[in-house]
Order: C-alpha cells, then structure tokens, then sequence
C-alpha cells in the first residue's frame, strides 16, 4: 500500500470488519496536536492534565482542572478537544461518531477535526490498491479548493491553502514574506498539473497539497472524483451506486438531488423548483453528475430505479467547499 498521509495516525486506530474504532494511541495523537501540546509557557497545572491525559487518554476530566489552567487560550482548546474526544468515545465506530456529528443542532467540533476524520476514512477506503489520481481528488472532500477558469475554458482546481502561502511568499518561505513586505518582486509560481501521465508523482507530494488538476469533462481527475464519491458511499452506506458526469439535467420526472455544497444545493433546488436562476449563479456549477443504484431496491419505493441528480459549484470567491457528509444524510435510501 502507498504509505500516504502518514499524519493523520489512520495506523494507531483499529479496524472492526470494514469499520474503523479508536485506539488509546490515537487519543494520545490528539492530545499531542499543536494546539494542546505543552508549551515552555504551560503552567504546572497544564502539564499535569497532559501528563494525565497521555497516561490514561480515556480519563475522564473535571471542570476544576480546566479552569486551574492558567492560560484561558489553553483552556478553551483542552474544552474542545475534550468534546471532541468524548463524542469519538460515545459511538461504537469512528463511522457513527462522524455522522453524528451532522445530527441534531448543528456541528459542535471545529472543522479541522471533520477534515481529519474524512481525511482518515478516505485513506481507509481508498486502501492497499490506492490509485494516485483518485488520492488527490479525495483531497476536495476535506481540503478546499480555489477554481481558476482559464480563457481557453480548462477549469483548474488547486489547494485555496497552498495558493494563498504561494501568493504570500511566492514560494521563498519566509523570505518571499519578507521581501512582499518590502514589495520587492517575486518570481510568480505555477503549480504541476497532475494527470494520468503523471500521476505517480502524488505519492512522493502527497502531503504538500500542491498539485492542481483539471475539471473539465473527460479529464480523468474528475472520473477519479466520481469513483471515489462512489466508494464513499460504499463505505458507510452499504450500498452500491454508479456516478456519471451529466452536461445537464433534462429530466421531466426529475425526482430527486443533493448538491456537494452549499451553493450547489441552493441553485439544484431554484432549478428543481423551477425559480429563475441568473447566470452569474448558474457559472459557479463546475460539474453536474448522475447517481444511480446498483440495486434499486436500495431507493425508497417511491422513486426506485429513478436518478440522483448532483453537482458541485464554487462559491462567489471562487472557492470549492466539498461536504462529503450530504452523500450520507440526503441518499433517498429504503431504510433510515
């Protein structure tokens, strides 16, 4: 297997058939993310509750030894890492702990851990066979993207996060920083394309999140996209589906959508509803796709055998915000 995104600590969890439960090791690389690890600064009382924490992950943690924490910046990151932690521990699978999270009032955990837990399950669907192209479209589902449309109509897709370091440092670190801040200029950077004739170079870039790959209609990256959406719902849902791109939905017994993003769910449902959409909105969708049923007996009754309509759009700034979960909540499956 491709040894790939060896950060996220996928190897300190165990596997429970096809599911994925936790491991104390995997709550103690949680307490050793930046954002609680113990500072020079701690205070006494701070390394404690680590020291505590790292001996016995599952413990559970009183509100005196919070607010005996000095820092109330550490405080509030031990608060949500708790949360966090106790919401993984209360489900008997990592993959119920991560659709619970999208039940009731609204997501409680920060999104950098809804990111780490796609991230991890991805690299466990994707597996010993990974395929280099379908690894970095996977990205789009925890990593949002920045879409660029070219004058010859080829639509790029790059990290927003990368993009943005390049844009501040022009690719010299801090030194790029300094010399923007002295409005010296940089030389311009253009990331690598990645395609089928060079895909192997993802696994040796795989966690620098800088290659850009094309969109457009035919491109593999976007059937690697669809085969991954189709081992995603796989994965959690049991059931089979196929994925197809679609120019357009010209389907007078349109039934049924979910948009992969916010603003792909706003304009599907203006369409479905037969309201005027302007064209400005109608240029953010990047890509419209069929979803079907292997087995139509898997759709709720009604509407069996009938297509699921899907897209994914940018947002005004030009921004692609994959929500990978509504693939799981919004299926017109037969059973809850």
């Amino acid at each position: 297997m491709p040894d790939f995104w060896a950060s996220t600590g996928y190897k300190l969890l165990h596997k429970q058939g096809d599911a994925l439960t936790v491991s104390d090791d995997f709550l103690r690389s949680l307490f050793l993310r930046p954002e609680v690890a113990p500072v020079a600064e701690s205070c006494d009382a701070e390394l404690r509750l680590h020291d505590a924490l790292m001996a016995t992950p599952r413990r559970a943690v009183a509100g005196g030894e919070l607010l005996s924490i000095a820092d109330p910046d550490a405080q509030a990151n031990y608060r949500v890492l708790l949360r966090f932690r106790d919401r993984l521990l209360a489900a008997p699978t990592l993959e119920a702990a991560y659709v619970n999270l999208f039940r009731g009032d609204g997501v409680d955990v920060p999104p950098i851990f809804v990111f780490l837990l796609t991230q991890i399950f991805l690299q466990h669907i994707l597996g010993q066979d990974a395929d280099p192209l379908q690894a970095r479209m996977a990205e789009c589902l925890f990593r949002v993207q920045k879409i660029s449309v070219l004058d010859d109509g080829a639509v790029m897709a790059a990290d927003d996060e990368t993009v943005e370091r390049l844009a501040e440092t022009g690719g010299f670190g801090s030194l790029g920083e300094l010399l923007r801040k002295q409005n010296t200029p940089t030389r311009s950077i253009d990331l690598d394309v990645l395609s089928a004739d060079n895909a192997e170079i993802y696994w040796q870039r795989d966690e620098r999140f800088d290659l850009a790959v094309s969109l457009n209609r035919g491109q593999p990256a976007l059937d690697a996209l669809m085969r991954v959406l189709e081992r995603w719902v796989k994965h959690f849902l049991g059931v089979g589906v196929s994925i197809q791109h679609r120019r357009e939905i010209d389907d007078k017994q349109w039934v049924w959508h979910v948009g992969l993003d916010a603003v792909a769910s706003s304009v599907l449902n203006d369409l479905y509803n037969r309201e005027t959409v302007e064209d400005g909105r109608m240029e953010q969708l990047l890509c419209l796709f069929e979803l079907r049923f292997d087995d139509p007996a898997d759709m709720r009754p009604a509407i069996a055998g009938r297509p699921v309509y899907l897209a994914m759009a940018m947002d005004s700034e030009n921004h692609l915000k994959l929500k990978p979960q509504n693939l799981l909540l919004n299926l017109p499956l037969s059973r809850a």
